[in-house]
């Protein structure tokens, strides 16, 4: 395969990851934005390929290396079609964090090669050559990017699961004194010892370098909080792109710099949008210090309040619904949880043949990651003129006559309007301006932001306690 065949195809990938994601930006076309993905990461995947072996055959070259790495494709794609047919749609978040981690890991293990046998990836005639200090300057870029999204993937993962009991890995953030001098400090050192590294190329300053960025990570995402980690989500896609162009520059690989700069710039582009959604500064979000403070923890607590909450059955909520005009349905995380979008739907459809207006309102950072909820509601198949954003939803709480919440809770939360609280200017989905308002939850604890939710104790709201699945499937039946 020649060099100019090679370019072509790669830009025909190029074409396709764009295509990607113009497809992607909307529910209805994001199937065949996802065709387009997986069209252009098979091309760029096969003509690398088709380059290596071209590269072995003019070497003559032993096969090891060559079997390495089919190995490697083989088996690394295996994974990730059994991962992909096996995972549930609520484990999809923490699945994303952990496949960040492994492009930031990817990223740090290239740099390492390349420092340590620069001749073999072309960057120096030999081993005993000086790496060209362009080369340096775009492998430390590289590597201590990678290594950031390595271990701070790791932290977003554990948050994400909730299932581990390891103090970094749950949801509440950790914080201590300090802590953004102690970021600062590092981050001096990291940028100093890379620069050391790119002016005397010594393994010790490149080996330091790479320890620091590690333990940034980690330091960057702990003390973010469960409420704010779909934006989290978002920015740590943003780093494993750059990592990838980083380290692209440096193998003079164009593929590698075009989709790692793709996916750099539309995860940062919406890490802004969702920042601003949620009244966070962007800023303070790529350096990791936003979410709660010593301060407004104490204030609050972490624990819900033992108040009184009055509460009802399915049926009580059917029959509330079944005389309103309007309905408004606010889902949440609990709803992926029980699976219940398909039973949801056959409530919406009984709902509108009785002429009730239904609409679905979907909070930016609802679920664990961007677009969570939108992706359950169109496996369920519900109809894109009934899903709302938040902006556009808003204003139509106070004249709806039921909001029915089905297992969310921070982005409902009218606390966010305290601004002593954690969530503060937060904008959240107001609603309590409801005329009537259902909440469906498994119990009163906390949501994943670990405060309480005023709106369970207004006098317009019925609590239905149980699982999301079969309080909506007797719902069904009620309104029958």
């Amino acid at each position: 395969m020649s060099m100019n065949l090679a370019t072509l195809l790669y830009l025909l990938a190029s074409i396709c990851f764009i295509q990607a994601l113009k497809g992607l930006s909307t529910p209805k076309t994001a199937r065949c934005g996802n065709v387009f993905g997986m069209i252009g990461m098979s091309i760029a995947a096969l003509t690398t390929i088709m380059l290596i072996l071209e590269l072995h055959k003019l070497s003559n070259s032993d096969t090891s290396g060559l079997i390495l790495i089919l190995s490697g494709l083989v088996i690394g794609g295996g994974m990730g079609s059994y991962l992909a047919r096996k995972v549930e749609m609520t484990k999809m978040p923490e699945l994303v964090a952990a496949m960040h981690s492994l492009i930031g890991l990817a990223a740090v293990c290239i740099a390492i090669a390349a420092v340590a046998e620069p001749s073999a990836l072309g960057i120096a005639s030999s081993v005993e050559t000086s790496i060209p200090m362009s080369n340096k300057i775009e492998l430390f870029i590289g590597t201590f990017v990678g290594a950031i999204t390595f271990s701070g993937s790791i932290i977003a993962f554990g948050k994400l699961s909730g299932r581990y009991k390891f103090r970094l890995f749950q949801g509440a953030p950790v914080l201590f004194r300090g802590q953004h001098m102690v970021n600062l400090i590092l981050a001096i050192g990291m940028i100093s010892f890379g620069i050391s590294f790119c002016l005397s190329q010594s393994w010790l300053a490149f080996c330091v370098m790479v320890g620091i960025a590690f333990v940034l990570g980690v330091l960057i995402i702990i003390p973010i909080g469960g409420a704010d980690m779909p934006v989290v989500i978002s920015m740590l896609n943003s780093y494993s792109g750059w990592a990838a162009a980083g380290i692209g520059f440096s193998l003079n690989n164009p593929m590698l710099i075009i989709s790692g700069s793709l996916v750099g710039s539309s995860g940062a582009i919406l890490s802004y949008i969702m920042c601003r959604a949620m009244n966070r500064s962007f800023f303070n979000v790529l350096i990791g210090g936003f979410g709660a403070t010593i301060g407004n923890i104490a204030v609050h607590g972490n624990s819900p309040q033992q108040r009184p909450v009055k509460s009802g059955s399915a049926d009580d909520a059917a029959f509330l619904m079944s005389n309103a005009e309007s309905l408004i349905i606010v889902p949440g995380y609990g709803l992926a949880v029980a699976r219940a979008q398909h039973a949801l739907k056959k409530l919406t459809d009984k709902l509108v043949e009785k002429g009730i207006q239904v609409r679905y309102a979907i909070h930016p950072v609802a679920g664990r990651m961007p677009g969570h909820m939108n992706v359950l509601l169109a496996e369920a198949e519900v109809p894109y003129d009934q899903v709302f954003e938040m902006e556009e939803i808003n204003a139509e709480f106070s004249q709806t006559d039921v909001v029915l919440v089905l297992g969310a809770n921070d982005v409902v939360n009218p606390i966010a309007n305290d601004p002593q609280s954690p969530i503060a200017g937060m904008p959240i989905l107001e609603a309590y301006k409801g005329k009537n308002v259902i909440v469906n939850k498994r119990s009163m604890a906390a949501g994943y932001a670990g405060l309480d939710n005023e709106l369970f104790y207004l006098d317009k709201t019925m609590m239905v306690f149980g699982d999301a699945k079969k309080i909506v499937e007797d719902m069904v039946k009620a309104v029958d």
